[in-house]
């Protein structure tokens, strides 16, 4: 495809697509961007071109494989915040992709390897073992974010799920006395199986049954989750009077329709999620939540891949960053 092509395709002139593909000035940077972004995809040869300074870029890539959880909510700006940071401290310019199935991603890879990149930082939250096979055939330094696979040539930065919620429901059944609900995301990711790991080992911990559990499969968005559980209480389904949520999200939808039918929270039925998103301070009542450093996960995986670039002994590792519970009033 030439940059013609690709103009008419994106609805640009051929005069932005040539700023754009060239890094000069007189494009914004959402729209130089976009049109890297679909060269790649178009399998163009962008190699030899410009760059904003003198190390070549560093990718970003979104895997929206679900798209109901990586989101453009205020947990993957912050993460995306930490990555920019540490790539411009250390001179690195950063470009950003959307790759929606595995067959763009293993295209978009091998775009980007033969655009001279300096590395790949993959935000992998919706990313499954079968899609990270791709990443085998790559010969690029990729740090994997939000997510881990066993893997002999890739980084990966990620949250301590289990432990973060071992630790809030722990806190939770010391406080309210009873076993926990749990309102769990009917959009399956790792994350969230290891937040059930976390959940289920803290009811063994405390000699507790797993047998028989109160689970509600609610979707992970404020609205749909509100939605699945106003549908669940007006079919009469049995209620727990505490619950650990897969995220925060799921947590604020859920008091939303826990008070829509006249239960109050905490003295009612207490929740607690995961994530500490800003809304959490906000809500009425403001939720108890497990923080999770967002800014300085991206910022680790920056700063680790850079480590990289370059070395010739390079042996991957999985960082686990840790989470603490902060306690407000929704318990």
């Amino acid at each position: 495809m030439k940059a013609k092509d690709l103009a008419r395709e994106l609805g640009l002139s051929e005069a932005a697509v040539s700023l754009a593909l060239n890094n000069k000035p007189g494009v914004s940077t959402r729209t130089r961007n976009r049109v890297r972004e679909a060269a790649l995809a178009a399998g163009m040869d962008l190699t030899g071109r410009p760059v904003d300074s003198q190390a070549a870029p560093i990718y970003l890539i979104y895997y929206r494989k679900k798209g109901a959880v990586l989101t453009d909510s205020s947990f993957f700006t912050e993460l995306t915040r930490g990555v920019e940071s540490g790539c411009q401290k250390a001179g690195y310019p950063v470009r950003t992709l959307n790759v929606y199935n595995r067959p763009k991603l293993e295209q978009n890879l091998r775009g980007i390897s033969r655009d001279g990149a300096s590395g790949v930082i993959l935000m992998g939250t919706e990313m499954e073992q079968e899609d990270f096979a791709t990443l085998a055939f790559s010969d690029l330094h990729i740090i994997l974010l939000d997510n881990h696979f066993i893997s002999s040539k890739v980084d990966s930065v990620q949250i301590a799920n289990e432990d973060g919620a071992f630790s809030a429901v722990n806190y939770l059944i010391h406080r309210k006395k009873i076993r926990p609900g749990y309102l769990q995301s009917s959009v399956p990711i790792t994350n969230f199986e290891e937040r059930k790991a976390g959940f289920l080992r803290a009811l063994a911990h405390n000699g507790m049954p797993s047998t028989d559990l109160i689970v509600h499969r609610l979707a992970p968005s404020i609205d749909g989750a509100a939605n699945d559980m106003d549908e669940l209480i007006r079919r009469g389904e049995k209620l727990a009077t505490c619950y650990f949520a897969d995220n925060d999200l799921i947590a604020i939808g859920a008091i939303r329709a826990f008070k829509g039918h006249g239960y109050r929270v905490p003295e009612d039925i207490a929740v607690v999620g995961f994530d500490d998103i800003p809304m959490c301070e906000y809500t009425e009542p403001t939720l108890s939540t497990v923080h999770v450093p967002k800014k300085y996960m991206g910022l680790v995986a920056a700063q680790r891949l850079i480590s990289t670039i370059g070395d010739k002994t390079f042996y991957p590792v999985n960082i686990m960053v840790s989470t603490n519970l902060v306690v407000r009033d929704s318990i």
